[in-house]
């Protein structure tokens, strides 16, 4: 077997689970979900306990403000959150998922854990600890990396 650079493997890793989305059992029902959509409707659904503003997806996602506000903007339009003024402040605007976009979050959590138990499968615990501190420490040689720049 050919080794090729790490770098091209994880690629190759990515395309395949990017593959595996967009061929899901669920695809259909997903389908009005794009990049970015996708990801606040995880990040909003994993935080439903909490209030969740603007400011909070500009420093999880590391996106501007501007960008924020546009992928915001266009997932209003599609029904999929709602934005609430809040009580204390009626400057703040919580973001609050829609019943569709709830429906979608779940189902997105199933392939994402079908995805997770195909990739993990056949490896012992021991295995994937090891695994996860060797991508721990590939993400922090890119870190310092870029903290050289």
């Amino acid at each position: 077997m050919e080794k090729l650079p790490i770098g091209l493997e994880f690629r190759s890793l990515h395309n395949l689970m990017r593959r595996y989305f967009e061929f899901s059992s669920h695809r259909k029902e997903i389908e009005t979900v794009t990049g970015n959509n996708g990801w606040i409707i995880g990040y909003l659904a994993q935080n439903a306990g909490r209030d969740i503003y603007p400011k909070d997806l500009e420093e999880h996602f590391s996106i501007t403000r501007s960008t924020v506000s546009k992928v915001l903007g266009l997932m209003e339009q599609k029904g999929l959150i709602r934005r609430q003024t809040v009580a204390r402040d009626a400057r703040l605007k919580k973001i609050v998922l829609t019943e569709q976009a709830e429906k979608i979050a779940g189902l997105m959590a199933e392939d994402a854990q079908r995805l997770e138990r195909t990739l993990v499968e056949g490896f012992s615990e021991e295995e994937l600890q090891t695994l996860y501190s060797y991508i721990e420490r590939m993400k922090k040689n890119i870190a310092r990396l870029q903290n050289e720049h």
